[in-house]
């Protein structure tokens, strides 16, 4: 067993851990931010999405003793400081960006990640970034068109799918 402490949104945790526990276990059974979602285990789908110092990171490859000293941040991590969805939270709302929700997660992570590097990315620019997230119910077109509007960019012209 190894202690490990990190800051998770902004708060200072300290747990003990096997050193095989990966992030997305420490932060969905240690921590019961079940946010952050499992679809895989092999990090195909991106549904455990998650930043790690400023840097998206699939949770499932990453060994929590790794993650130790580190800052993170998970879905519960992009609401405004009142509570209220972040921009990009609202958009994917607004745009029906989502279905089921269970790459949502992962999808706005990725996102929020392009958009801090890219704040006004182009539609292939998007879809490029986003490759590494699995979507099996929109056909990623709304995702798209919230990722773009959260960027400021006028989404009218885009035809609905």
């Amino acid at each position: 067993m190894a202690k490990v402490t990190m800051t998770v949104n902004g708060k200072s945790v300290t747990r003990e851990v096997e050193g095989r526990t990966l992030l997305s276990a420490f932060l969905r059974e240690g921590l019961n931010l079940t946010g952050t979602h499992v679809g895989c285990d092999t990090s195909q789908c991106g549904a455990c999405t998650v930043h790690l110092d400023g840097k998206q990171v699939k949770s499932c490859t990453v060994f929590a003793v790794d993650a130790a000293g580190g800052d993170v941040r998970t879905i519960e991590g992009m609401a405004n400081k009142d509570g209220t969805l972040s921009r990009l939270q609202q958009a994917f709302q607004d745009h029906h960006g989502l279905q089921c929700g269970f790459c949502t997660p992962g999808m706005v992570m990725a996102a929020a990640a392009l958009l801090e590097q890219n704040p006004k990315p182009t539609e292939s620019e998007v879809r490029h970034h986003l490759e590494g997230n699995i979507c099996r119910c929109t056909g990623y077109h709304n995702i798209v068109k919230a990722v773009l509007a959260a960027s400021g960019q006028d989404v009218g012209q885009i035809a609905a799918e």
